[in-house]
């Protein structure tokens, strides 16, 4: 077995807490389904279970066992995910699909901090926040610019 000291295991979680929180904020802000808290969660339960395989496996397991925790959260997560996103059959529309994306990114961010993947953690977040601050004006000019027939999908800008 891993053993992490409890300054470790506090700074693991508690990125993987503000990470996830971070993101929910932008999202909360934009008034979108999944916020603070949710997201928050999201990033402390995966860091969570990420920890715990690492301090349980066996020397010269921890890459078996930890990537069969992290497959199967990760699938678990798609779940999560699914249920912000809504069909709307009238319109033929749908809507939720950056906040499902923002739910499995901040379970991935979890996985990484739970990992103690420091670079990592920062780069993403960084192209997160980029993506999720200027990312529609990007698109809406790309499309104008590359002759696009219709406006872009309303679900990238509803989500």
């Amino acid at each position: 077995m891993t053993e992490l000291d409890w300054s470790e295991i506090l700074l693991r979680l508690g990125v993987a807490t503000l990470a996830g929180s971070a993101i929910g904020l932008n999202r909360d802000l934009q008034g979108k389904p999944l916020g603070l808290k949710t997201l928050g969660i999201v990033g402390l339960s995966t860091a969570t279970v990420v920890l715990l395989a690492l301090q349980l496996s066996e020397p010269g397991k921890v890459v078996d066992a930890t990537s069969r925790v992290i497959q199967g959260v990760l699938t678990g997560i798609g779940f999560l995910g699914a249920g912000v996103i809504v069909h709307e059959s009238e319109r033929l529309r749908v809507r939720g699909l950056t906040s499902a994306a923002c739910t499995f990114l901040a379970a991935c961010l979890g996985v990484v901090c739970g990992a103690g993947q420091w670079k990592t953690v920062a780069i993403a977040l960084a192209l997160t926040f980029v993506l999720l601050t200027i990312g529609r004006r990007i698109e809406r000019h790309l499309h104008r610019m590359l002759g696009g027939k219709d406006e872009p999908h309303e679900d990238n800008r509803q989500a």
